[in-house]
Parts: C-alpha cells; structure tokens; sequence
C-alpha cells in the first residue's frame, strides 16, 4: 500500500540554510523509490494557517517513505531544513 510524505513549509527563515538543504536532499534519495507528485506549485490554503509551499512525495510503503527519512543521508540534508525553515511534516498511508 502506498504512503505518502506531506511537507508544509510555513516560515522560511534562514534563505542560505534553505539552499544548501536545496542542494544536499536530492542526493538523499539514493535508492528510495520516491515519487513526487507535487512539488511547491501553484496552492490554495482552504482552511488553516497559510504555507509557503507544499510538497508531496509518494513511497510504495508506509516503512519505505520512513526509512527515506530516518536515513542517515537525509539526516544530513534535514539539519539544514531546520535551519533553514519551519515545516509541518507527516507520513500518511494511501490507500
């Protein structure tokens, strides 16, 4: 069953931080399936606060998606995600 990575960016706080996050998750995807299916495009925040972006990635499963983000290649790239701006993000199973 697939499952998917919601990533709400709410508050860009640090533009250089955010860059080099830019440059560093790309290589993090290694051999992690990952399918973006939206990807800080055109939005409209129907209820709730504002995002400045939203990303959506698609993993075959639930434990595939997560560890894409427990690996330690993303790790690297997050700690410059948490520098750089402040997101809500989830894992949530498709159905």
């Amino acid at each position: 069953m697939p499952a998917f990575v919601i990533m709400l960016r709410d508050e860009t706080l640090d533009p250089e931080e955010f860059a080099t996050y830019g440059k560093k998750a790309p290589a993090a995807r290694g051999e992690h399936k990952i399918t973006p299916r939206a990807f800080y495009g055109k939005h409209e925040v129907l209820e709730g606060d504002d995002v400045e972006g939203a990303v959506i990635l698609e993993f075959p499963t639930f434990e595939e998606a997560k560890a894409w983000y427990d690996s330690p290649a993303y790790q690297e790239a997050l700690q410059h995600r948490l520098k750089g701006a402040t997101y809500r993000v989830l894992i949530v199973q498709g159905v």
